[in-house]
Order: C-alpha cells, then sequence, then structure tokens
C-alpha cells in the first residue's frame, strides 16, 4: 500500500523530486565518468606501431618487484613501472637464433634524435636493421649505409617536409650535425617519430655498447614463445644484477615495451581517477544527503498527517524508500549513461595537457556505467531514509507538533554525529602538517574539507542561528524587506542551513582546488628563485656538445648540467635533479642542512629533508632504466619543493634514462654576456639562452591545468547543486509568498527580503568556507613546504571565487522567486 502512495507522490510532487532527480542524475555522471578514467588505467592497453611485424619481443622487465612480507608464511609481490626503457644484453639475440623454433632475430637500439619542425617528445632514432619489426619497406630512395644518411618514416617525411635528397640538422645526444635523408618508408607511424641511421652509426649514437633496447623474434614454430621463456629461465642470474632481467612479450602486451611511458601513465589513470572518483563520491553523497533533506523537511507537516491516521513509521519509510529507489534509479540510470561522453571528454584533456599518451585510448566499458547507478541508486535511498528517520521515529502527536514548531529541534544523534565529524576533520587537518609528499597530502586535505562540511550539514541549524543572530541587527536597517527576511531565517534555520551547506562546500572546494595549486607552485618557485644562483639559463634539450660550446666561452667559469628524471626507491617514485657535481655551489644553492655537496659523485647522493634519509645511509635505488645503484647520501637540503627528492651526479643518470639531453645549463662567470652565449649556440638551432620566469610559469599552468581539469568538475556539480538547492527552497514558498501578497506586501518587497536572505546565506557561506578551506591550506601549506612557506592567496582568483558563489547564489534565487510569483498572481 505505502509503494502506491509512494508512486502517487511521485505523480503529484513533480517539482518537488525534480531536485532530487537532478541532483542524483549529476552524481551518477560525475562518478561514471570518474570511474571512465579508473578503467582505462586499468583494463586499457597501447597497441604496438615498431613492433607490430613481430609475433614476440624479448625486452628488459619495465616494473620494479617487491615482495612484502604479510606474515604467518604469507607474502605479497607489489610491482611499479619504471620511467624508461630496459634494455637487455645484445648476446641474447645469438643464442636465441640458434633455437630450432626461431625463424629469424632483429635487434634494435633507441636514441632521441630531434629534427627541425619535429616534436620535441617522442622523437626515435633507431638502425635500419629494425625496419622489418615494423613491417618497412621504402617508397622511395635507398637504405641508410654512411653515418650522415637517415630513413625517415612517412608521416615524419610529410610533417617535416622532408624527401629523399634533402638535407637537415638532427641533434641527439652526442651533438647536432647535418645528415642527409636518403629514403622514406611507404609507411608510418602515427605516435611517433622515427628516424632511422645505418645500424654501426645508431649503435654508437645509442651509447650503449652491448645492449639493445628490444630484439624481435620471427618464429618457425608455435613453440617459440615457449622456448625462448624457457631460454631466459635457464640463464644464470648474476650475483648483483645490473640490468632488468629479459621477459618475453607478445600480443598486446608488446605495446607497453615500445611505449613505457604508456605503463606510468595507466598508473596515472589509476590514481587520478580512483582519488576524483573517491571525492565525486562523498561530494555527492553530501549533497544528496543535503538535498533529500530538504526535501523532507518541505513534506514534514504532510509525513505528521500520515502518522496521525495510523501509518507506522515503518510503512513510511517504506514510502519514502520507494520514491527514493523510484527516482535514483531513473536519475541513476541517464546519469551513468551521460557520464560516457564525461569520460571520454576527461581522457581527451589529459593526452592535450601531455598527462597520458594519445595511443592509449579510452575505454568505455560498462562497469562504471553500472558502478555508477548502482552507487547512485544506494546514496538516495540511503539519504532519504536518514533524513526521514526523526520524523518516522517520533509518537504521531508529537509529529504534528514538530511540524508546526519552527524550527524543529536537532536530535541528539545528530549532534553527535556532528561532533565526531569535527574531531575527525579537526584531526585530518592537522595531519596534514606531517603529510610532505602530494601524493600522501591531496587526498587527506579534500577528505577533511569534505568532514568539515559534513560537520555544517549535520550541526547546519545551529551554526544557522548564530550567523542569524549575528547578522540580524543589520538587517532591520531596511524596514520591510530587511525586517521581514531576519525574522524568516530566524524561524526557518533549517532551510538557510540547508542553502548555507552546498554554498559553504562550493566556496571551500574552490579555494582547496585552487590554492593548493598556488601554494606548491608558489614555493618552489620561491625556492628556485633563491637556489638558482647562476647568471644565465641555457637550454631546452641540450646536448654535450652545446656544453662544451658553451664552457668554451671567454669569461665561463661553471657550467652545470641538470638532467632531470624519476627514480625509485624501493616502489616509491623520488623526483631526481642530476647535475655535473664540479663547482656545484657556483650555479646551485640547494639550502644545505647537513653534510658536503662537493663529495657529490657517482657513488652518492643528496636527499632532500622530510623524506627520512639520513646522513651517510646506504640507499638502495633503481634508475630510470631498471638499473639498480647502491649510493651513499652525502648531504641534505632544505629547498627539496624546487629542486627534486633527490639530487645525483650528471654522469651516473645519463647513461640510464632515454633522453639524455640536458633539460638546461646553468651557467656562472665574469664578463659573460647573453650575445656571447647566443653566438656559442648558432650551430645549435632550437637552444638559447632562457627566461627562467616565462620558462617556470608555462611548466606552473601545464600542471594547475591539470588539477583544474580533474578536480575542477567537483566544483561544477557542487554549483549545480547549489542552483538546485535554492530552487527548491524557493519554490517550496509559494504560499508564503500568497500570504505576504494578501497582508499587502509588494512584489518588490518580496524580492527584497529574499535578496537579503541570500545575502545572509552568501555571508555565512564565505565565512565558514574561507574558514575551512584556510585551516586546511595552512596545514597542507605547513607540511608540503616543511614550513618554508605559508598559502599562497592570488588576491583575482578569491575575488573569481567569491563572485561566483554569489552570482549563482543571486540566479538560483531570482529565477525561481520571479517564476513562483508570477504564477501566484496568475493564481490570484
Amino acid at each position: 500500500m505505502m509503494l502506491s502512495f509512494a508512486f502517487a507522490t511521485l505523480r503529484y510532487r513533480k517539482a518537488g523530486f525534480a531536485g532530487a532527480f537532478v541532483a542524483l542524475f549529476c552524481a551518477a555522471a560525475l562518478v561514471c565518468g570518474c570511474g571512465t578514467l579508473l578503467a582505462t588505467g586499468l583494463l586499457g592497453g597501447v597497441q604496438p606501431e615498431r613492433y607490430a611485424g613481430v609475433p614476440i619481443v624479448v625486452a628488459g622487465d619495465q616494473d620494479v618487484h617487491h615482495v612484502e612480507n604479510k606474515g604467518k608464511g604469507k607474502v605479497k609481490e607489489k610491482a611499479k613501472p619504471i620511467a624508461d626503457h630496459a634494455w637487455v644484453s645484445a648476446a641474447l639475440a645469438e643464442r636465441i637464433k640458434a633455437l630450432p623454433s626461431v625463424e629469424a632475430v632483429t635487434t634494435e637500439v633507441t636514441f632521441p634524435v630531434l629534427l627541425p619542425g619535429g616534436p620535441s617528445r617522442d622523437s626515435w632514432g633507431h638502425g635500419w636493421e629494425s625496419a622489418p619489426l615494423a613491417g618497412l619497406t621504402l617508397a622511395s630512395g635507398n637504405a641508410p649505409s654512411a653515418a650522415d644518411e637517415i630513413v625517415l618514416d612517412a608521416a615524419t617525411a610529410a610533417r617535416t617536409h622532408l624527401s629523399a635528397g634533402s638535407t637537415v640538422r638532427a641533434r641527439t645526444a652526442a651533438g647536432t650535425s647535418t645528415v642527409r635523408v636518403v629514403g622514406v618508408t611507404a609507411q608510418g607511424f602515427a605516435s611517433q617519430t622515427a628516424v632511422f641511421f645505418a645500424p654501426e652509426r645508431a649503435r654508437q649514437l645509442a651509447g650503449h655498447d652491448g645492449l639493445v633496447s628490444a630484439i624481435g623474434v620471427f618464429p618457425a614454430a608455435p613453440s617459440a614463445g615457449a622456448d625462448v621463456e624457457a631460454l631466459l629461465r635457464s640463464v644464470p642470474a648474476p650475483a648483483t644484477p645490473t640490468a632488468p632481467a629479459a621477459v618475453v612479450r607478445t600480443g598486446d602486451d608488446r605495446g607497453p615495451v615500445e611505449f613505457p611511458d604508456a605503463a606510468n601513465a595507466r598508473v596515472r589513470l589509476v590514481s587520478m581517477g580512483a582519488v576524483l572518483a573517491g571525492t565525486s563520491l562523498l561530494v555527492a553523497l553530501l549533497v544528496v544527503v543535503g538535498t533529500f533533506g530538504l526535501s523532507i523537511q518541505q513534506r514534514q507537516r504532510e509525513i505528521a498527517v500520515l502518522r496521525a491516521v495510523a501509518a507506522t513509521g515503518r510503512q513510511v519509510r517504506k514510502m519514502i524508500g520507494g520514491e527514493a529507489l523510484t527516482v535514483g534509479l531513473a536519475a541513476g540510470v541517464l546519469g551513468a549513461a551521460a557520464g560516457l561522453p564525461l569520460g571520454d571528454w576527461l581522457h581527451d584533456r589529459f593526452v592535450a595537457l601531455d598527462v597520458i599518451p594519445a595511443n592509449i585510448p579510452v575505454v568505455l566499458s560498462p562497469f562504471p556505467v553500472i558502478a555508477a547507478a548502482g552507487a547512485t541508486l544506494l546514496a538516495g535511498w540511503g539519504a532519504a531514509r536518514i533524513s526521514a528517520r526523526r520524523a518516522t521515529a517520533i509518537k504521531p502527536v508529537e509529529a504534528l507538533g514538530e511540524a508546526e514548531l519552527k524550527p524543529p529541534r536537532l536530535g541528539w544523534a545528530r549532534i553527535v554525529l556532528g561532533v565526531l565529524a569535527t574531531v575527525g576533520a579537526v584531526v585530518l587537518t592537522a595531519l596534514l602538517t606531517a603529510l610532505h609528499s602530494d601524493q600522501a597530502s591531496t587526498p587527506v586535505c579534500f577528505i577533511a574539507v569534505l568532514l568539515w562540511c559534513t560537520a555544517l550539514s549535520l550541526l547546519g541549524p545551529l551554526v544557522a542561528r548564530v550567523g542569524v543572530a549575528v547578522l540580524g541587527l543589520p538587517l532591520r536597517a531596511s524596514r520591510v524587506g530587511g525586517y521581514l527576511a531576519a525574522h524568516n531565517l530566524r524561524a526557518a534555520a533549517h532551510r538557510l542551513a540547508s542553502v548555507v551547506t552546498p554554498l559553504t562546500l562550493l566556496v571551500a572546494m574552490a579555494c582547496t582546488i585552487l590554492f593548493t595549486q598556488t601554494t606548491v607552485d608558489g614555493a618552489a618557485g620561491e625556492q628556485r628563485d633563491r637556489g638558482s644562483v647562476a647568471d644565465f639559463v641555457v637550454g631546452p634539450r641540450v646536448p654535450a656538445s652545446a656544453a662544451g660550446s658553451v664552457a668554451a666561452v671567454p669569461g665561463v667559469r661553471t657550467v652545470t648540467r641538470v638532467l632531470h628524471t624519476q627514480v625509485r626507491d624501493g616502489l616509491t617514485r623520488r623526483s631526481v635533479q642530476a647535475v655535473s657535481p664540479e663547482r656545484l655551489t657556483d650555479t646551485l644553492d640547494l639550502a644545505v642542512t647537513t653534510g658536503d655537496l662537493g663529495a657529490l659523485a657517482d657513488g652518492t647522493a643528496a636527499a632532500a629533508d622530510g623524506l627520512g634519509y639520513r646522513l651517510g645511509q646506504r640507499i638502495r635505488l633503481t634508475l630510470a632504466d631498471g638499473t639498480p645503484a647502491e649510493l651513499t647520501v652525502v648531504a641534505l637540503y632544505a629547498r627539496g619543493l624546487g629542486f627534486g627528492d633527490l639530487t645525483l651526479a650528471h654522469g651516473l643518470v645519463a647513461a640510464h634514462v632515454d633522453v639524455p639531453l640536458d633539460d638546461n645549463l646553468l651557467v656562472r662567470g665574469e664578463g659573460v654576456t647573453r650575445e656571447a652565449l647566443a653566438a656559442a649556440l648558432r650551430a645549435e638551432p632550437g637552444i638559447g639562452v632562457l627566461d627562467r620566469a616565462a620558462a617556470q610559469a608555462a611548466g606552473n599552468r601545464t600542471s594547475a591545468q591539470i588539477g583544474y581539469v580533474t578536480l575542477g568538475l567537483i566544483i561544477a556539480f557542487v554549483a549545480i547543486a547549489v542552483l538546485n538547492t535554492l530552487a527548491m527552497s524557493i519554490t517550496d514558498r509559494r504560499q508564503e509568498f500568497t500570504a505576504l501578497r494578501l497582508i499587502g506586501t509588494t512584489r518588490r518587497q518580496v524580492r527584497r527580503m529574499l535578496g537579503w536572505e541570500t545575502a545572509v546565506a552568501v555571508a555565512i557561506a564565505v565565512v565558514l568556507g574561507l574558514g575551512i578551506a584556510f585551516a586546511v591550506l595552512t596545514t597542507y601549506a605547513q607540511g608540503i613546504t616543511r614550513g618554508t612557506a605559508g598559502v599562497a592567496l592570488p588576491v583575482g582568483q578569491l575575488l573569481l571565487v567569491l563572485a561566483g558563489g554569489t552570482a549563482l547564489a543571486a540566479v538560483g534565487t531570482w529565477l525561481p522567486a520571479r517564476l513562483a510569483l508570477r504564477t501566484q498572481e496568475r493564481a490570484a
């Protein structure tokens, strides 16, 4: 019977349930869109291009493995991807070729080659002997044989406007030289630039004696793959490993061998998708509970009448649950379906920002749709049951009395939960001071904001009464509109709280998203400004020959080569700057707290404070290509946010990265001019004296855009919730507006009353939102900068947030009020 009541209620209270539908629809779309990123990271893959023509590829293991002892004889193996290609011994090729099941073997080396007009990344050189791996054939010209001859793939030739017979300046790690295009292939690559050299020249430029980046195996029998794996297992492991183990890859597993950044991109997608989906779900729960809470408040008299005519609390809860399930099912299914194109758009934005490579296609799996629809359905049902708990638990006579009591009393359970949420928020806010990495602090930061807002939603009526008590006196300066607003707000604290909560969440989340980024960027930029004591910076992508040319300029005393990469300490990723150690303090001031940077060499390292490293400690790292290295910590420094977690010797790192071109050169000397350096670099197109501030700002803009895209969607969702809540609140007050008009209040006075009410709600929300944001941001800055910097607060962005929140509140009040007043006049 109560289910029939539920359907009847839905039929005759369509406007009342429209707000709940909108909130659930947006929640489902947001969760599904974020879940699509997660599914792409978990299930997505990358198709091979250069290895598309060979069924079996032997390469180095691209993962770092760690066995964790779980106790009671249980162990768990974890793996994390390395940053670059892992190389293997070239001698393996002959042993594999000797297997009866193998028809032929082809090796490949890979090294960076930059061409004018070509891309600055994913531009690789190879030996022409690796052409069969992709099934390449020549469309024009001939194969390279001399050291200065190259062949281009068709797509690269078209992009750079080169053809057989053209000459071009090619930059490699060894230097920039003139080469001649002697051939163009019939096939092209979509995701990379391929430049083929003569085999011997390619090995020289790769600089890995006795190693190859991959071995392609063409089978003569179906058992070739198993035979190769057996051969690799039979190779004895060295007592001290110097390179990753060789592994066999077939099918879709060939793609990550060719594109090692794909594995790292998938990890980033999983991480971003999980954080964003989790945060979105928590925000959705908070918003949906608030929306249903407002809906139940508006129906309190109706519920009280049902209780008075002998409906049990269980029956009323069943009716409300049926309504929520019906609305949640419709909104969840439609919203989850809308989340798929949202996920596709998010994927495209990350590709455009170079967060993930374009050759990882989005995975439109049904799992995010099902999960989003199910989560939304449960969230709506749970929110409705929680919101109706008090109204259905008390006795019928008390329900009638409470329906007329303005405002209704807060239950003890709600107060206790609010206090617990406040305590949890305080604990998480304080915890941020002990978290020194962005990966650890960012999720805690947003959860702390959500806990503060959860506490506000639970204790909102109490907070609203305090706010009205403070702001009530100024309101009375307006004789009609302000007077009516003051009395309305005092009598309807629950309604005010339902509007303040999403507005507070909007301000707090927007400030947190914007100012965590500006705080980190500001602190890192300040450390770089103070720590960079060089006279000039030269870059980007500088070869060794250019470093020599700069060092030969009269007056130059110190040239520090700087190369950035990532290593693994166990499974933990560490950012690294590799520098040439000679006279390092001439160009860099890392604010050493203990130890001596002068002891930096191939077997030592300097580490940032706060990461758990100790002076004299032996640390085992896995370099970017999977090579293990054991180093001694000889110095600790304070400016890790600006210069990386670890500082290593350039000679150690450069031999183990895919792109050993220096990111920049730091130059110090006497009487050196910008013009003299530019003249020394004329033979190096694309390299010059950099404007440090501009280069730093460009990097900051890219990282900021990533944060804006990933978490800015939450702000959009909360903004919709603000409009939704205000519309529901205003629409429910038509009888009140009618009564005011009957006693002589004009439309203008009613609008002024609503304007004052909205102003009070905005003022309270701004104070609470800024208080929450600054409390969290202060401890976040204390932890992430290790107490060296405070919150970076651009005034323009803060004013934009406040103006945006105010505009949303104004629109959310003005449009429904205009509609309600017009409807009331027509009825009259």
